[in-house]
This record gives C-alpha cells, structure tokens and sequence, in this order.
C-alpha cells in the first residue's frame, strides 16, 4: 500500500469514491441528514488553503482517501462555535471492496504523523453513531471523545461527536 498527496486531477475520482463509500449509512438516517452529509462529503472543502487530502493505492488504484484540516480552520463551515486549535481528520473513506485491508488504519497513521511533524499536541475528528466501524476504530487506535466539540448539523437528534487524540 503506498499513502500520498493526493493530485488535483484525482479529486472528482476521490469526490465519487468518498459518495460511493458513504452510501451505506444513507438508509440508516433521515433523508435530510444523508443529503447534508452527501453534501459535506462532495464538497470542495477540501481545496481550501492548507488542507491535505491523502490517498491510499493498492496495485495502482486509489482504494481510500482522507481530508487533513490544517489547525485553526473552520473545517465544518460554522457547525462549531470554536475554530478547533488542532489539525482535524475528515471525510475519511474506503471502498467497500478494499475495507479490512488496513486501509483506513494507515491513513489515520498518516494524519497521525503529519501533525505530530508540523508541532500538533493532538489531532481530531468528528463521526456520528451511525459510523460504527469507524467509532470502533477510532477508539481503538486511542481517540477520546471531546463532547464540547460535538454538534448536530440538522435538527433530527443526531449528533456529530467530536474525538481528540494527543500525543
């Protein structure tokens, strides 16, 4: 597995792979919550000064990717009060065929490494309830949850739950 930048002609590619990844928690949310994070995810938040957007290829294809928001950006657009202080993971994702690989493990470790090069104390990352895998994976490589961070982007109940690693 090599893990890279991404490059700028591989964004619609990454763009449609995060959506494809996605799509399984779409029938486990309201409509309204899936098009926000549809939305969120195809976004080009990921074009903003400073972010980093890594890839993971297996043989030649990208098999996964992750956005790194750089410390103090309003990664979320305004859905935080505070603009975090720490470099944040988002819009992590895997396709459903290469899950179980190690893939998303490695771009965490990634993230993980980039910060802690750059001087970052900790990173963080926001998921809901409905990702369980990758709460499970979060907590498992160390993450803690940081609730004064969390928000709920429509107001349906559910609630993005705000994780910090230090280091």
């Amino acid at each position: 597995m090599i893990i890279r930048d991404a490059v700028e002609d591989e964004r619609s590619y990454i763009r449609e792979q995060r959506i494809n990844a996605y799509m399984e928690h779409a029938s486990k949310i309201p409509e309204e919550h899936w098009n926000v994070l549809r939305e969120a995810i195809a976004s080009d938040a990921d074009t903003q000064p400073g972010v980093e957007q890594i890839v993971a290829v297996i043989e030649g294809e990208i098999v996964g990717s992750v956005v790194l928001f750089p410390p103090k950006t309003d990664a979320y657009k305004g859905l935080i009060a505070d603009v975090l202080e720490d470099p944040e993971i988002r819009m992590l994702a895997v396709s459903p065929e290469d899950r179980g690989k190690g893939v998303a493990t490695a771009l965490i470790t990634e993230c993980i490494q980039r910060a802690k090069m750059k001087g970052s104390p900790a990173i963080g990352l926001h998921t809901s309830d409905f990702m369980e895998s990758a709460i499970k994976l979060y907590e498992n490589l160390g993450f803690k949850r940081l609730p004064q961070y969390d928000f709920e982007p429509t107001d349906d109940g559910i609630i993005v739950k705000a994780f910090r690693i230090s280091f």
